[in-house]
Order: C-alpha cells, then structure tokens, then sequence
C-alpha cells in the first residue's frame, strides 16, 4: 500500500505539468496542431528557408503548425499589439502562405500573427495573394529602376537588420 501515495503524488504533478504546458502553449499564440516547423532559435537556429521559384521570394516563418490538413504560418512580434495588424506584418504572413503553398505543396487558408499581448488570425485569401503579388512586383520595379531605399526612421532597426552588412545605406 506504500505505492499508491508516490502513484498518487506522480498523477498530480503529470496534471500540473499539462495545465502548465497548456497555459505556454496558449501564450505562444500557436494553434491547436504539430509544430513542423520553427525558426525561433531556443535551442538552435533552422537554416531552412522556404522557397519559391515560381515568385522568386524566400523566407523563414517563425512557426508552421500542422492543424488537420492545413498549415499554419505563424509570425512572432515582440512588440505590443496595435489596434489591427500592420499591414506591413500582413503582408510578411501573406508571403509565408504562399511559400508554404509552393514549397510544400500544402493548403494554407491563415495564418497567426502573435504580438507580445494579443493575436491576429489572418485570413489567406485569393485578394490578400494578389495585394502580396503586386506589392512583391513594386519592389522589383523599383529595384531594376535603381530607386529602392531602406527606411532608416528607427535607427535601433537598421542596427538589428539582417542585410545591415550587404547594405549600403546602413546607419
């Protein structure tokens, strides 16, 4: 009868530990699904960059999570919420759809953008495929036209981007 308090004991730490790793999940801002997917670096970096040949864009989601027969793409914003998502942030997640789309070869009908206090689920739609088209066309023309710049309105920004040092217009 000595074992049924240690058994006792063990069940209630294995319901604490669930309701622990529930309420992380669920502050993540991740669905309900299989992470396949992370480039959030705890551990180690993801070197995998998503992909397509077709619209020549690459890019590395922070999460992809499998959710039935659906991916999907999750970005993660430090920052607090703003009343709506930016749209520059949209169109980030937009990308992201449409990778896993084509490099895939997987459904993607949303996906999650998680700012450090709320989150916005994002709806990928046949619109929101062609605002992210044209704008991706935009900047090509203005790169093949020699008139794209960086924003440097935050200097703390430029400091932390990831082209600062193939960039010649870095602060």
């Amino acid at each position: 009868m000595s074992g049924v308090p240690i058994a006792f004991a063990l069940i209630l730490v294995a319901i604490a530990l669930l309701v622990i790793a529930r309420r992380l999940r669920l502050r993540s801002g991740l669905p309900a699904g299989r992470v396949i997917y992370s480039d959030i670096g705890a551990w180690q970096r993801n070197e995998r960059v998503l992909l397509s040949p077709t619209y020549g864009i690459a890019g590395k989601p922070d999460y992809l999570v499998r959710a039935g027969n659906d991916i999907v793409p999750v970005e993660v914003k430090s920052s607090p919420a703003p009343a709506r998502p930016w749209p520059s942030h949209v169109l980030q997640l937009a990308a992201y759809c449409l990778l896993v789309e084509e490099a895939l070869d997987a459904r993607v009908t949303q996906g999650i953008i998680q700012y450090a206090d709320k989150r916005f689920i994002v709806d990928y739609t046949p619109a929101l495929k062609a605002e992210l088209l044209r704008v991706v066309g935009e900047m090509r023309c203005a790169l093949r036209e020699g008139d794209a710049h960086r924003s440097h309105d935050e200097p703390s920004r430029c400091a932390r981007c990831g082209a600062r040092t193939a960039c010649d217009e870095r602060l």
